[in-house]
């Protein structure tokens, strides 16, 4: 009876996400930090909005935008697939699924990748969403599939990597890594470059392996997953990977934040800071939000600090977002704080929503997109200082 009861507490809190995991023993998480009160310099403008269906439900997905040649492609996790215009905000089509996704959107040229709750991918035409393949792999897909040289990788909640055929979905090879009994939910997006696949994974590792047929390049521990129990334990990789140059950079919920040598797997530099959203790099720019709620500005080369906001403390911050000299980042309350990216001061401050945001704000040219947790999809622009 108590292994049953235990066994239950760990599912509801894989199944729950990140927000609710915390070790035992520990009250309740603090209350969110007053906002900052500042003077704005900065004008932020709604271009437009859109409902995209239902957002996220209450399962802790994140499925963010895609931008492509002028559209961006978003899904609800009801199985409503989206083209909008970007520049408009105008639905160019829209397809109805009974689909139950969970991963996605991932492109390519031709195509949409959906991952599905009940562990399948599927493929759909780019030009009117119509269906072209439909796929079993082994659990539930909670990353966007990526597409690279005719094969899509996929990443399910097991462990297990998938190699399909991009024309018809047939199986090609399949990569087995074992993961936690619990993790965070969610599992780090899939970075491709030059014919490899880097695949973040819940113990701490990040994994290199060769596009065409699965083999192993190189596995690297950036952190080990230590501590008497379970919780104590959870060191899942970064939501995004960046590689800039030969450098990749990886962050894990365990604190620790490092840059490899993207062709070996060989530490770079390491700093101590524990963020499950990733990194987002602009030029030598690395910006980060912290699991407490610190945002940091970093020299990607070395890790050296820029300067480091610790005024958002339980803010439950997105993934910053670089837009043009400003850096901006989500909070869970739906407020956009807008920030100088070279001294970490406020600009301006609008609210998007109440309920926070399905993903990390999403920056194409001068457009600002975002995505709420109950589906609206905005686009900002800021002008001129007020």
């Amino acid at each position: 009876m108590k292994r049953l009861l235990a066994a239950l507490i760990i599912a509801t809190l894989v199944l729950q996400g990140c927000s609710w995991i915390r070790s035992w023993g520990e009250d309740e998480p603090s209350d969110p930090a007053p906002l900052v009160e500042f003077e704005s310099s900065l004008k932020v403008s709604k271009i437009w909005s859109t409902g995209i269906g239902d957002g996220m439900g209450k399962q802790g997905l994140s499925m963010g935008p895609k931008y492509s040649s002028g559209l961006l492609f978003v899904a609800d996790y009801e199985g409503l697939l989206v083209a909008v215009d970007a520049e408009k905000g105008r639905k160019v089509w829209e397809l109805k699924t009974k689909q139950p996704f969970s991963g996605g959107p991932g492109l390519d040229n031709e195509q949409i990748y959906m991952g599905t709750i009940d562990g399948r991918v599927i493929a759909y035409d780019r030009n009117g969403g119509s269906e072209l393949w439909n796929a079993q792999v082994s659990s539930e897909v909670l990353s966007p599939p990526a597409s690279a040289d005719g094969i899509v990788v996929v990443r399910c909640i097991d462990g297990r990597v998938f190699g399909l055929d991009a024309v018809n979905g047939r199986r090609l090879w399949i990569y087995d890594h074992s993961v936690p009994l619990l993790t965070l939910r969610g599992n780090a997006d899939l970075l491709v470059r030059a014919g490899i696949v880097f695949v973040g994974y819940d113990d701490g590792s990040v994994v290199s392996l060769r596009v065409d047929d699965g083999s192993v390049v190189w596995n690297q521990t950036i952190v080990s997953p230590e501590g008497r129990t379970e919780l104590a334990r959870l060191a899942d990789v970064g939501q995004q990977m960046v590689v800039v140059a030969s450098d990749l950079i990886v962050s894990s919920y365990k604190s620790r934040l490092v840059s490899l040598a993207a062709d070996s797997g060989r530490l770079l530099w390491f700093k101590d800071i524990s963020s499950a959203t990733g990194v987002q790099v602009d030029r030598t720019n690395l910006a980060v939000s912290e699991r407490n709620g610190d945002l940091w500005m970093l020299d990607r080369r070395n890790g050296s600090t820029t300067w480091k906001l610790d005024r958002m403390s339980n803010r439950g911050l997105t993934r910053p977002a670089f837009y043009g000299s400003y850096v901006v980042v989500g909070d869970k309350e739906g407020y956009l704080h807008w920030l100088d990216t070279d001294i970490g001061s406020f600009v301006a401050r609008v609210r998007a929503g109440k309920k926070g945001f399905a993903a990390a704000p999403l920056t194409v040219g001068t457009t600002l997109y975002v995505l709420t947790q109950k589906g609206e999809l905005i686009a900002y622009r800021a002008g001129a200082a007020l």
